[in-house]
């Protein structure tokens, strides 16, 4: 049975792993700590988890973790993570960091877009954790970068064509429409219920921070330096889910057909990622770990449609795939 702490429990990748976990056959939930002085009962956080779970939300004592706990979850924010997760490594723990701390190779590119970083050591040591391309690496590794939710839908949906060397990579356009929980618990005017109530909008004119991260996963999927993704972020008036719709200038002649096939043989063995014949929709991913992607020609370019739960695929969920294939466990447990 693996023990697992869940380090930064107040928010909402944090209730959503407490409650995936709770339902695990081969994990235990032993620990649960947010950056906090005082003790917190997990009800009075969560109120949906009353009476499901015993555990309180403790500060964090590092001497406790270190007897409780095989693996952490790391649900604490960018410029966070990097401050704990070298002490949690340090005590034999594997990682599963949420935050982008660990997810960008090219450390000018973090400190552009976050902060200077404080943990270069182990970005080299960290795994991406998108399974349907690094499962082996994950295999083996003691720390993993859950990916961003943008780019694991947008990733998800562009790697069997980029890998055929269908599209140019040059020219990719994302434009994806996420729910409200994308933003995190922390309150802003713009996410008050009277701003997004029956209300749509985009945010992060060029500059969204999960840019760098898609450019990074193209590149390394075709193997070379040149991806160029315009990326423009919506937020949709519903709580949970990524909708992406992706344009690609073809570099291949092919077939609609024909490309709907690759897209099967691809994902055959994903139990993840689902290849469906109409356009994909956040409310049929809603609550699951499923990817469902959509491929067409239209009007000579590809274009790629993809749905996610931002919190489920995108966050917690992925996170719980990961840790299952890091311990050797069928990595659907606890997940369908």
């Amino acid at each position: 049975m693996i023990r697992v702490a869940i380090i930064g429990a107040t928010g909402y990748t944090g209730s959503e792993s407490i409650n995936l976990l709770l339902r695990h056959s081969e994990a235990k939930l032993t620990y649960l700590s947010a950056s906090r002085k005082e003790t917190l009962s997990l009800a009075s956080v969560h109120p949906q988890l009353t009476g499901r779970c015993e555990l309180d939300i403790e500060p964090l004592d590092f001497d406790k973790l270190a007897e409780c706990a095989d693996v952490a979850l790391c649900c604490l924010p960018h410029k966070v993570s990097m401050e704990f997760v070298p002490k949690m490594l340090a005590l034999g723990l594997k990682v599963v960091d949420f935050s982008a701390d660990y997810r960008l190779k090219d450390i000018a590119v973090y400190e552009e877009f976050y902060v200077k970083h404080t943990d270069i050591d182990n970005i080299a040591k960290a795994v991406y954790g998108l399974p349907e391309l690094n499962r082996e690496k994950i295999k083996n590794a003691q720390l993993v970068a859950n990916p961003g939710c943008f780019p694991t839908s947008s990733t998800l949906a562009l790697a069997p064509a980029v890998k055929a060397g269908l599209i140019n990579t040059e020219t990719i356009i994302v434009n994806s429409v996420s729910g409200t929980t994308g933003a995190g618990k922390k309150l802003a005017d713009g996410m008050h219920h009277p701003n997004m109530n029956e209300n749509l909008r985009s945010y992060a004119i060029g500059s969204h921070r999960h840019t760098p991260e898609m450019q990074q996963l193209v590149n390394d999927i075709s193997g070379k330096q040149d991806a160029k993704v315009l990326f423009q972020p919506h937020i949709g008036p519903y709580d949970r889910g990524i909708l992406s719709s992706i344009y690609c200038d073809m570099s291949k002649d092919i077939s609609g057909d024909a490309l709907v096939e690759l897209y099967h043989e691809f994902y055959k063995d994903e139990p993840f990622v689902k290849i469906v014949a109409e356009p994909p929709s956040v409310k049929n991913v809603a609550y699951t770990n499923y990817c469902h992607i959509m491929p067409a020609i239209v009007k000579g370019r590809i274009v790629l449609f993809s749905a996610i739960d931002n919190m489920g695929k995108g966050a917690s969920s992925q996170a719980i795939q990961n840790m299952n294939i890091m311990f050797g466990l069928e990595e659907t447990l606890g997940l369908l």
